[in-house]
């Protein structure tokens, strides 16, 4: 089991060091910013929808490891999704983290298992989260996110 953790803790850092998707798009047709002050993760999601699917998607901003690899993992797992499935793959991706013990929908979820750690971690879930309260925001409109 310690390799599996190696391995999750591999995906952690390329994601935090070489965050996918970390750039602005100037034609985003949704954007939101995102705040942990507990953290200071601060972040812009940048969402270019067209014909109701996630046609690009970029970040920008400044966190901790879990903040800045879970944006990454986050472009990755929506772009080219329609939004409902986006919504579908928030909706995974929340219960993993703020449910202990629930069932767990794996193949929604995809390489984002690898974040399920965090759930050991309370005051980490906020990190890994923001980016993912950030997009709902960004997607209904509902404007800045701060996690408190």
């Amino acid at each position: 089991m310690a390799d599996l953790g190696d391995l999750y803790q591999e995906i952690l850092l390329e994601h935090n060091s070489r965050p996918k998707n970390f750039r602005q798009l100037e034609d985003a047709t949704a954007t939101a910013d995102g705040f942990n002050p507990l953290c200071g993760d601060k972040i812009t999601l940048y969402i270019k929808v067209e014909d109701d699917a996630i046609a690009d998607v970029g970040f920008q901003g400044a966190g901790c490891a879990i903040s800045r690899a879970s944006a990454s993992m986050l472009t990755q797992s929506i772009k080219g999704q329609t939004v409902g499935r986006a919504q579908e793959i928030f909706q995974a991706f929340h219960i993993m983290l703020t449910e202990p013990g629930a069932d767990l929908d794996y193949d929604t979820l995809g390489d984002l298992e690898t974040l399920s750690g965090v759930i050991e971690f309370p005051t980490r879930i906020k990190c890994a989260i923001l980016a993912w309260h950030t997009m709902i925001s960004a997607l209904d409109g509902s404007g800045p996110v701060t996690t408190e």
